[in-house]
């Protein structure tokens, strides 16, 4: 009988040992699967958090509007002209790109809505006498095949002056060169511009303030 009773308590330990160590292996797992949830939580985060306080990027000054619909809108209004120079205009928290060209005679503006792609407003007016007869035209024609992509040329900007976000753009066309003027604001009073050439992304020129 005491033989019985010696062999039940010591199955009776076992199990309960197993048990224990069951429990304990469970416990261990779910611990470590939930302080991998936590790592993965806090890198999502801090990933995030350096998004969001890191260098400003060109993805700040994207718009719905791509540069080449307004240009393309721009042909459509007034297509026997060449385009002469393209700038940001922004007023009343609305932005614009303000497009400029020019035939033999006159001179014309459209501004296209960044976001909507409205055309806000056209302007003609005739050409000064010494501008006439194809001399502008000849003179400030923009060259716009193989321009490269607007983000491309603002991380350019970007890059170079370390800091910052962009303030102010236009195409413009010098000595047979189209290249961006962009402005880049960094911290309260600095401002920095840059002169890039449009179909290759080499800075040009630089003037700090």
């Amino acid at each position: 009988m005491k033989k019985i009773i010696l062999l039940s308590s010591v199955v009776l330990s076992l199990g309960v040992f197993a048990g224990c160590s069951s429990q304990n292996t469970d416990s261990g797992n779910t611990t470590k699967s939930s302080s991998s949830q936590v790592s993965s939580s806090n890198s999502a985060t801090n990933t995030s958090s350096s998004s969001s306080t890191g260098t400003s990027t060109s993805s700040e000054t994207v718009y719905n509007v791509s540069l080449a619909d307004a240009i393309e809108t721009y042909k459509e209004t007034y297509p026997d002209t060449d385009i002469t120079s393209i700038s940001l205009d922004t007023s009343l928290g609305q932005s614009f790109y303000a497009i400029e060209g020019v035939d033999d005679n006159k001179e014309y503006e459209i501004k296209v809505n960044t976001d909507t792609k409205d055309v806000k407003k056209e302007r003609e007016e005739n050409l000064d006498r010494d501008e006439k007869d194809g001399v502008k035209r000849k003179e400030n024609k923009l060259d716009l095949t193989n321009l490269k992509d607007m983000n491309e040329i603002f991380d350019v900007a970007l890059k170079e002056a370390g800091s910052g976000k962009i303030d102010d753009w236009e195409i413009k066309e010098d000595m047979g060169v189209t290249y961006w003027d962009i402005s880049i604001k960094a911290g309260l009073t600095k401002e920095i511009e840059y002169k890039i050439n449009a179909q290759t992304g080499e800075i040009i020129e630089t003037d700090a303030d």
